[in-house]
């Protein structure tokens, strides 16, 4: 994933669109043209020499003026062209990100700016683009003072034979090198072409040699029931987004006992998110190791790892498709599970309301269902697959307070048995958990039961009194 942390989408985007089509389309039309010029020079030169033997001694100079053309040319139209390449990307990118945020850069009123901001990375582009057309011009004066030394010598050469030749041969000789000028240019011309075009194909094997993430499957597969009791424990555990970065989590020791519910809180940047990511292996791990129920996370195939596990995110991720396809991807569930999830998530009515019921289709990202609705229906595919492992980032902070508590209602009823991790940013969701982690600085500093860490005055209670809860506890007892 630090590939996608890293890289513009612009980028990638030129990369599958302008360079495979370089790579499809161009490159082998421009081979098919230069084979083709090629093969015409090399006859009109053969005919040339037939017909006056001394025109190979004048061959060897225009050869070698060709070739410092050529190899100056070429040099400077492959570097243009990857500006070229470099400074379209940018376009890409603004261009995505305008798209995107259309609705925000109208209700400010920054039209003109991003307007203006498109024109300045068009008119970068454009000065790339504008050198390499000048180069061509360059190349084609040089060209065309070679081949009209051609046509030059080969009608010299055919003058100071005088009557030793056929007129006819003659006449053939000279047609040919009246032709050798234009086909001389665009000889050149798809040599640079197919030069400045494996550019396409260098940028396009730079993503092939992408460093992947861990197997799908290894030799080491874990039990059906596994996780069954849905132990987790923490043994010294260090992980950084890059080789490069400082470690967020620096060393995170602790055991989770099953059925447990934790809270893990901290303030922005404590490594909360991080610590979600490494049970996912979306992070691999710098030191130390995870083990759920006896097991290394890390020995397992993801696909074995993240099909037992279950999230609810912070940002509700949905797909085109109809609604049941949503909740169950794989046809695992009947209708009437889905149904009874959708009741537990409180969700029922609004679906049977629908026109299309559980076939009713969902457009790009969910645009077509409010925030708090697409949250709903990731708790509702939640509770489908009921894995032994629930982990809840912040996953009502789109809802509304009176639903929020019917959530909570139902997370604690239908997970009694699970072992559930409630990345919490509003404190009151995770008061009634077993015990509360605390981060700060990719550290554990406080860990007990949240009526402990109230009584200390430490972070946790802190952070209760900068929400209104502390007072409001003390105002109940």
């Amino acid at each position: 994933m630090s590939f996608f942390d890293t890289t513009p989408t612009g980028r990638i985007i030129n990369r599958f669109a302008k360079d495979i089509f370089t790579v499809d389309e161009t490159i082998p039309m421009s081979f098919r043209s230069w084979l083709n010029c090629f093969l015409g020079i090399f006859s009109t030169l053969l005919i040339i020499c037939l017909a006056t033997p001394y025109f190979a001694i004048i061959m060897l100079p225009l050869g070698l003026i060709y070739y410092f053309v050529q190899r100056f040319y070429v040099a400077t139209s492959r570097q243009l062209r990857r500006l070229d390449s470099v400074t379209r990307s940018p376009i890409y990118s603004h261009f995505s990100e305008t798209v995107t945020g259309l609705s925000v850069i109208r209700a400010y009123g920054h039209q003109d700016r991003f307007l203006r901001h498109n024109e300045k990375i068009v008119d970068i582009n454009q000065k790339s683009v504008y050198s390499w057309i000048v180069s061509n011009r360059w190349l084609a004066v040089r060209l065309e003072f070679v081949g009209n030394l051609v046509v030059f010598s080969a009608a010299l050469l055919a003058v100071l034979a005088k009557g030793s030749l056929d007129s006819g041969m003659v006449g053939l000789s000279i047609s040919s090198a009246l032709n050798v000028t234009q086909t001389l240019n665009w000889l050149v011309r798809m040599t640079s072409e197919l030069e400045t075009n494996i550019v396409a194909v260098e940028r396009i094997h730079e993503y092939t040699e992408v460093v992947n993430e861990a197997p799908w499957v290894t030799a080491q597969r874990p039990r059906s029931d596994w996780p069954n009791n849905g132990e987790i424990n923490f043994v010294d555990y260090q992980v950084r987004y890059r080789p490069e970065l400082e470690l967020v989590l620096d060393g995170i020791s602790c055991d989770i006992k099953s059925t447990e519910k934790i809270g893990v809180v901290g303030r922005t940047g404590a490594g909360k998110s991080s610590l979600t990511n490494c049970l996912f292996r979306i992070l691999e791990a710098a030191g130390g190791k995870i083990v759920i129920d006896g097991l290394d996370i890390a020995t397992l195939g993801l696909h074995d790892l993240r099909q037992k596990l279950t999230i609810i995110p912070q940002d509700p991720v949905l797909f085109s498709g109809s609604l049941r396809m949503n909740l169950d991807p794989f046809e695992q569930h009947s209708d009437n599970d889905v149904w009874h999830a959708l009741e537990l998530a409180h969700l029922k009515s609004f679906v049977q309301s629908l026109p299309e019921g559980l076939s009713y289709p969902v457009s790009e990202a969910g645009e077509n269902l409010s925030v708090g609705q697409r949250q709903l229906l990731c708790l509702a595919r939640a509770l489908l697959r009921k894995s032994k492992i629930l982990i809840l980032d912040e996953a009502t902070a789109a809802v509304d307070m009176e639903t929020d508590h019917l959530i909570q209602q139902t997370i604690r009823s239908e997970f009694a048995d699970c072992t559930v991790l409630t990345i919490a940013h509003r404190l009151h969701t995770i008061m009634d958990s077993h015990r509360v982690m605390v981060l700060q600085s990719g550290r554990i500093v406080e860990f007990d039961s949240p009526q402990t860490l109230l009584q200390q005055q430490g972070i946790f209670a802190g952070m209760a009194k900068d929400a209104g809860i502390l007072g409001t506890l003390n105002t109940a007892l």
